[in-house]
């Protein structure tokens, strides 16, 4: 991936070009301090000139107000301000007229910047202060008051914050009173530029230091660059937070989220001012010192599936190479391409206008269908149907072209969404709330409203990614999550009763489901991951670690990512951007296929062929779901889990089928469904012991009392209980019943007997 850039043969303005912004897709505004406000349209190549400022306006930054749901743009509410050094800023139409002009700092106002809302303006200057504005430019309040200089500011995603840099510190300040805000030393020299994007909500600053940094909310470095030759002088994130580009004198780099770069272009303009990407994050607009504006669209993005491999060459062409057979196809388009996605035999590629569905065996004849607003920020695929996020809406469609579903939820904000907010499968969409980052938005696939009328899914901490799983039934579909502990969780998200959580690990920093099969792939630390059954939470806890298998491997280095999980290969992107691939054996995918087709024995003996702990592990926690007791005999007494085996042991005694499907689910530790199930078939005795295994005394109590059976067994047993551990009754409840109820036990056993005799005549 890289830029590939273009330059005017001459400069279109005069003297240094300070700033530089998209107004749509394809038209740049630029001004200069030769004091005037260009247009600059990139379908056409024109250049026209909009207005010519007063003498005195010396411009130094510029920002369009925010389009999208969340701004509540309307049609022919362009705005656009400039600020200037003479410590004004300027509110200007779309054809250059002012319509207002605020006194707003001593000195220079050096930052102006509408937040995402479009609700407030953000300002900032030479004299040191932080203001926020209206819309209609009045002053609201003044957030920051500093004897430093303030040389660059930005909004946090929910307009709740401002960032800023004073010196060789970063500050993220909260708007709300009385709040205490986040400092922290981040360069060691004067900190020139910063910018925070709200879809990963990471920060990238860079200064005189000759280095860029990325940063979390937090003050964490999570990436440091080498030296340049020149101070970072511009910096700007692509709009769903993919990419970000730093501009120096004579240098454009386009760099991955993680801070690594992607390339390097060496330019004749001078020094990059400012830099500005358009919101379908293909193109970026750079303001230079020698009068030119430099544009440069994103290329040679590559991608893999199987045997094929999409590269996009050109801006409206694509290569498509089957390495099995070395054929190829070369793809043309009418226009240029925004977005691509290959994956599951097709290839999907977007353009302003349309959207182009490739099967892999017929590449002569796409699927064509229009687009709605022209303007897609992120896609994604599965087995099935790919999803569409465009600027105000999120669109399902078949692999024909189809409209399926266009789910919606509360304080919805596509333009912010990214791969980590958004997942979907074959028969489920799941999104992270954009304002309330502990609540996941499930969706069913060909209906708006949530999976069994069930409110979202609520976690106690902020969650930072979300991936459904591909293989499987919606019965098996699962989802992980990380939360903002960085501990990963896998939960259930269809099912009658409450969903099912489960902790699998701590330390996640990313993860990846296989494309087909139910394995999970994740980072923990320096450490690849590969749970070959996480389901086993919800199965046997105790054995999660025993199918697992990590590998230590010091080639990841620090902060790697799991890039791809496809087949049997795990990709991971080191933080320098190189790929090191991981293989899983074949034989898990072999088990997986077999347990999914109930076919048993051809499990059992691939496991006594390989003889490995792991897939043992996971063909019994596979056995217990499916209860079948003979196989998760076998699979537990191979990893020496005798007490397991001595259970099953003891369920295969028990006559009534019913019962014995009750003490497998116990097993699990579903408690409550095995209880459901023994009440439901009529075996109170059952119920009322389980729970006394359990020493659940009140609910023991409880079920005996409302069904008028055996409170004189939980008397007895609960009697037997203190007596073993020398304590004495404290629950009030069963100090009511001491004096009430006479302990025989002799009477106890015969009324025990008695339900055991009557469960072996309903077995019969």
């Amino acid at each position: 991936m890289r830029f590939k850039t273009s330059l005017a043969k001459e400069p279109k303005h005069t003297d240094f070009v300070t700033c530089v912004d998209w107004n749509t897709t394809e038209e740049v505004y630029s001004c200069s301090d030769d004091h005037t406000l260009l247009r600059w349209n990139l379908m056409n190549g024109e250049t026209v000139k909009i207005t010519d400022l007063p003498n005195n306006l010396y411009p130094t930054d510029m920002h369009w107000f925010p389009r999208g749901p969340g701004s509540n743009r309307k049609q022919g509410s362009d705005l656009l301000v400039i600020t200037s050094a003479d410590g004004k800023f300027h509110l200007l139409n779309r054809n250059g007229r002012v319509d207002r002009t605020v006194d707003a700092h001593k000195g220079a106002v050096l930052v102006g910047r509408w937040s995402y809302d479009g609700a407030g303006l953000l300002t900032a200057g030479e004299d040191g202060q932080v203001k926020i504005w209206s819309r209609g430019g009045m002053l609201r309040s003044t957030v920051v008051q500093a004897g430093a200089p303030v040389y660059s500011a930005a909004w946090s995603a929910d307009s709740n914050q401002v960032l800023y840099a004073q010196g060789k510190m970063l500050v993220v300040k909260p708007l709300m009173p009385n709040s205490n805000p986040i400092r922290w030393k981040a360069h060691e020299a004067l900190i020139l530029k910063v910018a925070w994007n709200p879809s990963n909500n990471l920060i990238v600053s860079g200064g005189e230091d000759c280095r860029y940094k990325v940063w979390d909310p937090f003050g964490q470095q999570l990436y440091c660059s080498g030296l340049h030759e020149y101070p970072i002088t511009a910096l700007s994130w692509a709009p769903n937070g993919g990419l970000f580009a730093v501009g120096s004198f004579n240098t454009l780099r386009l760099c991955d989220e993680s801070g690594w770069s992607h390339s390097l272009e060496k330019l004749s303009t001078g020094s990059v001012y400012a830099l500005a990407w358009s919101s379908d994050g293909t193109q970026i607009a750079g303001a230079c010192a020698n009068g030119h504006c430099v544009f440069a669209h994103v290329i040679e993005r590559r991608l893999e599936w199987h045997q094929y491999e999409a590269t996009l060459t050109g801006r409206r062409n694509i290569s498509v190479r089957d390495v099995s057979n070395e054929s190829w196809e070369r793809l043309e388009f009418p226009d240029r391409v925004i977005q691509l996605a290959l994956g599951y035999d097709h290839l999907v590629v977007v353009t302003p206008s349309q959207c182009h569905i490739f099967d892999s065996h017929h590449w002569n004849t796409p699927s064509i269908l229009e687009l709605r607003e022209g303007s897609v920020c992120m896609l994604l695929l599965c087995p099935k149907f790919f999803l569409l996020v465009e600027r105000a809406s999120v669109n399902l469609y078949s692999y024909e072209g189809r409209l399926v579903s266009s789910p919606r939820w509360a304080a919805m904000q596509p333009e912010t969404m990214n791969d980590k907010s958004i997942s979907l499968s074959d028969d489920t969409i799941a999104a992270r709330d954009q304002n309330d980052a502990k609540v996941i938005h499930i969706f069913e696939i060909g209906s708006t409203k949530a999976l069994s009328e069930a409110p979202p899914m609520l976690h106690t901490l902020g969650i930072l990614e979300i991936a459904l799983n591909q293989g499987g039934s919606a019965a098996d579909r699962l989802i992980a999550f990380v939360d903002r502990s960085h501990d990963l969780f896998l939960a259930s998200v269809h099912g009658t009763g409450q969903r099912k959580f489960g902790k699998l690990g701590k330390m996640v920093q990313s993860l990846r489901w296989n494309c087909s099969i139910n394995i999970l792939a994740a980072i923990q630390d320096t450490t690849l991951t590969v749970w070959y059954y996480p389901a086993v939470i919800f199965s046997d806890k105790r054995i999660v670690e025993k199918t697992c298998v990590r590998n230590d491997s010091s080639d990841f280095g620090k902060n790697p990512i799991v890039a791809s999980f496809v087949g049997n290969h795990v990709g991971v992107r080191r933080v320098d951007g190189s790929l090191v691939n991981s293989s899983v054996p074949m034989t898990v995918n072999i088990l997986h296929e077999f347990a999914s087709s109930s076919r048993w024995e051809e499990a059992r003996k691939l496991c006594r062929v390989v003889k490995e702990d792991a897939l043992w592990a996971c063909l019994a926690a596979m056995a217990i779901k499916a209860k079948n007791l003979l196989i998760a005999e076998e699979a537990y007494a191979a990893i020496e889990e005798m007490d397991r085996v001595e259970y099953i042991q003891h369920i295969k005694k028990i006559p009534n089928r019913t019962a014995q499907m009750a003490e497998m689910i116990l097993m699990t530790g579903s408690i409550e469904e095995a209880e459901n199930l023994l009440l439901q078939n009529g075996l109170i005795f059952r119920a009322i012991m389980a729970n006394v295994n359990l020493h659940n005394w009140i609910r023991a109590l409880d079920l005996a009392t409302k069904h008028r059976t055996h409170v004189d067994t939980v008397l007895y047993n609960r009697n037997q209980y203190l007596e073993a551990i020398q304590k004495s009754e404290t629950s009030e409840k069963f100090l009511a019943l001491k004096d009430q109820i006479k302990l025989d036990p002799d009477k106890i056993q015969r009324e025990i007997d008695r339900d055991l005799e009557r469960e072996k005549g309903s077995a019969k």
